[in-house]
């Protein structure tokens, strides 16, 4: 919707014209304001043409026009444009047609068209670089191609002696060669031959979370372990999108030609705990003089530091693969208790660490702790598995285990440390650190967090700080930290409780948060609050009346394992209504099981783009026995019950049992048929282009709340189901993505611009 008010402009102006005793008349006459509103009717189209004579000269360029302009810019530069549903890759595809002809064939281009056309990040191999060989003198010198980590020269036999390296096998930066691999490409066969062109895929996105409260698992001899999930779940931290050149976000054509093969910290995947802990050294002549000049000379005896820090000549510009490499040949150094001493030596490790490493690229910047107000330095953080009892405690402060999203102090810590990190999802789904557009229009009201001041209203985080809510007004928490609430919030007429933009506040419930409506026209938003708790049977009951109730980008947590070991589970938070409803609102979220209680009521239900998940896939998810549900690309684990149903792009792992079939529909979803213990049939309205559906495990990557591919459909999924929405993406909550889509239109690209006779083959890598 234009914010132009032309509208307003034409509609006054027009108004003026007419003369003043027909105006008068209008609004006495029986019908009062029937000429005023002929007038709005007159200057909204006299508004559409004022728009479209300005923008006259912005539909001639394909950055600026409008959709309807794009086939026609197309055809003057002749591409093939991919589907209309994919505006954003129709409008890249035009403008860098030239681009991509004049180097067509290039591996630059096709691995760029992964990011032009799907939005996607990925790495493009060259299937022949893969195989083992015998080299030639027209070969480049090998030492220049050798591994990273275990100095594989190219086409020789891989040193499997190396852990880290073997980490790497099957993926885009492995360090291993194979024989040819003449199957057909299917799964993790017929990956490897000379007319291969492997195109590996990351769809997940990495989001980023400042200052977040750790969740604190135990605390034995001092040392004491925490998640970085503020809900205590073993969840892996990924590493954010990295690359020098961003497609993306690039408007100017002369930065397109800056492409380069990435390294591995610079895709969204997760953190492996070894590269976050690779770490190599190397001393520089001109840090040596920088340590001299700046530092040594602000100490005292500066005279002999300075002639001390002349030793480091011997060491210089040796690559240490290893710190215990380095210190050793420290140790060796005549003056070794100066560069020995714990101030001068972390000082040595930062400032000797190269570029080109794990530690150096993703800490502080993937992953950060924060004591007492003070980032930890890069010198006293390294990686460990953090899962078992039996830890390795070493000369560090702290300990990160990424891939379960996990840390650990070695010595006293006396207060809670902050933790910024990126975590994986699919989509803008639930409560997250992304762009939620809707809120600028609100106006604040009542700010909370630790932008402002708030003795009041937040206590100390260390005592459980409590949330002190206005009943009337917009309350806006304005960081990602923990907070609780413990009382009985009242509803007056408009009561609004959200995150700030790009927050994720976690609010943990120690017991019922009861919202009671006190008028008939009570009005509740909930926006962008993770809602959970960690004792069993806590609720969010609605009660009194309300006139609408809004929850839009929620996460009231479904509950499920805290590891992928089953070792203890996380309570659900069930939405309960007891109140007398004119319409739900849910748009965006991910909420566990919904209950109207026999007391309340609700006149109509409408949830789009979320998740419903009950953990017990054969118990109740929505139970509305008395509601009018609509439901619009909607993904439910569980049963469902209600009065009238209205479905589209509904995903449903359950039976749905509605009262009322002689209303509503039931279009382009899937459901079973049958329960699994045989007792229950579905009973649904109306059904067009619907599916039944048997098993769950083959549908999804993962069903547990926390995982990156939360209820993401996995590559052997059905086509019905992946093409079987109304806009032939696939069904469920995902269907906003149209993933499918964009993988056809990258197909279609990548067989435009690829060399000739050679074979494509995509693996999707999350």
């Amino acid at each position: 919707m234009a914010e132009d008010r032309f509208k307003e402009y034409f509609t006054e102006k027009i108004w003026e014209m007419i003369p003043a005793i027909y105006r008068h008349e209008d609004g006495l006459a029986d019908k009062p304001y029937v000429l005023r509103r002929m007038i709005e009717i007159i200057a909204e189209q006299a508004a559409n043409v004022r728009r479209s004579h300005d923008r006259l000269w912005e539909d001639q360029f394909i950055e600026l026009c409008n959709e309807w302009a794009v086939p026609y810019i197309a055809d003057l530069v002749g591409t093939r444009l991919v589907s209309a549903l994919n505006n954003r890759a129709r409008k890249v595809d035009v403008a860098k047609t030239i681009y991509y002809r004049r180097r067509k064939g290039t591996l630059a281009v096709l691995e760029e068209l992964i990011s032009d056309i799907t939005g996607w990040d990925g790495h493009l191999v060259e299937g022949f670089r893969r195989l083992a060989r015998t080299r030639h003198g027209f070969d480049q010198l090998p030492n220049y191609e050798s591994g990273r980590f275990t100095g594989t020269l190219p086409g020789g036999i891989a040193d499997l002696r190396s852990v880290h390296a073997a980490e790497l096998s099957k993926g885009p930066f492995e360090e291993y060669y194979h024989t040819p691999d003449l199957r057909k490409p299917k799964g993790e066969k017929g990956h490897y031959g000379i007319q291969r062109l492997l195109f590996y895929l990351y769809r997940i996105r990495a989001f980023k979370v400042t200052r977040v409260t750790p969740f604190e698992l135990n605390k034995t001899n001092g040392k004491v372990l925490y998640t970085f999930d503020p809900s205590g779940r073993d969840i892996p931290l990924y590493m954010p999108r990295n690359r020098p050149y961003n497609p993306q976000n690039s408007r100017n054509s002369s930065d397109w030609g800056k492409w380069r093969s990435c390294y591995e910290w610079e895709l969204p995947a997760p953190m492996r705990c070894r590269l976050l802990g690779h770490a190599e050294y190397q001393i520089r002549d001109q840090e040596i003089i920088k340590l001299k000049n700046e530092i040594f000379s602000e100490q005292s005896q500066a005279n002999e530091l300075i002639q001390v820090a002349d030793e480091l000549n011997q060491v210089a510009d040796i690559r240490y693969k290893t710190e215990i490499s380095l210190r050793n040949d420290l140790n060796e150094l005549p003056n070794k208790n100066v560069f020995l001493d714990e101030g001068n030596y972390n000082m040595i490790l930062n400032m000797a660490l190269v570029d080109k490493c794990g530690k150096q690229m993703l800490y502080p910047d993937a992953v950060c702790i924060e004591e007492n107000g003070t980032v930890v330095n890069k010198d006293q953080i390294t990686s460990s598995n953090l899962s078992s009892r039996n830890i390795n405690v070493v000369k560090k402060k702290v300990l990160i285990d990424p891939e379960n999203g996990r840390l650990m102090f070695t010595g006293n810590s006396q207060q809670t440390p902050l933790v910024t990190y990126h975590y994986g999802y699919s989509a803008e789904i639930g409560a997250g650190t992304y762009n939620r557009k809707e809120l600028p229009q609100l106006e604040t009201e009542n700010n909370l967090g630790e932008s402002v001041l708030h003795e009041n209203s937040i206590k100390n985080f260390e005592d459980g700080g409590s949330l002190t809510l206005n009943s009337e007004i917009i309350n806006q928490i304005n960081d990602s930290r923990t907070y609780h609430i413990t009382s009985t919030t009242a509803v007056r007429e408009k009561m609004s409780v959200v995150a700030a933009n790009r927050q994720r506040p976690y609010v943990l419930l120690e017991n019922e948060w009861i919202l009671e409506g006190k008028l008939d026209n009570s009005m509740l938003l909930l926006n962008g609050l993770w809602v959970g708790t960690s004792k069993p049977n806590v609720r969010i009951i609605l009660r009194g009346d309300y006139k609408k109730v809004s929850l839009n980008h929620m996460t009231i947590d479904p509950g499920g394992l805290k590891d992928r070991q089953g070792n203890d589970k996380i309570p659900t938070v069930v939405l309960e209504i007891e109140a007398k409803m004119e319409l739900l609102v849910i748009e965006s979220s991910i909420l566990g099981p919904i209950i109207i209680k026999d007391s309340g009521y609700v006149e109509q239900i409408i949830i789009k783009d979320s998740i419903i998940h009950s953990i017990d896939s054969k118990g109740e998810a929505l139970t509305l026995n008395k509601a009018e549900l609509h439901l619009e690309r909607v993904t439910v684990i569980g049963n469902i019950s209600a009065q009238n149903l209205w479905a589209t792009d509904l995903l449903l792992f359950g039976i749905g049992h509605i009262f009322d079939t002689q209303s509503g529909c039931f279009r382009f979803s899937a459901a079973k048929e049958i329960s699994d213990d045989k007792d229950k049939t579905s009973r649904l309205p109306r059904q067009y282009r619907s599916i039944w559906i048997e098993q769950m495990p083959a549908l999804f990557t993962s069903i547990r709340f926390g995982d990156p591919g939360y209820m993401q459909l996995t590559e052997n999924c059905p086509d019905t189901i992946v093409r079987g929405a109304e806009n032939r993406s696939e069904m469920g909550a995902y269907n906003k993505l149209i993933n499918p889509v964009k993988y056809d239109g990258l197909r279609a690209k990548v067989e435009e611009y690829m060399p000739f006779g050679l074979l494509p083959v995509y693996i999707f890598k999350s």
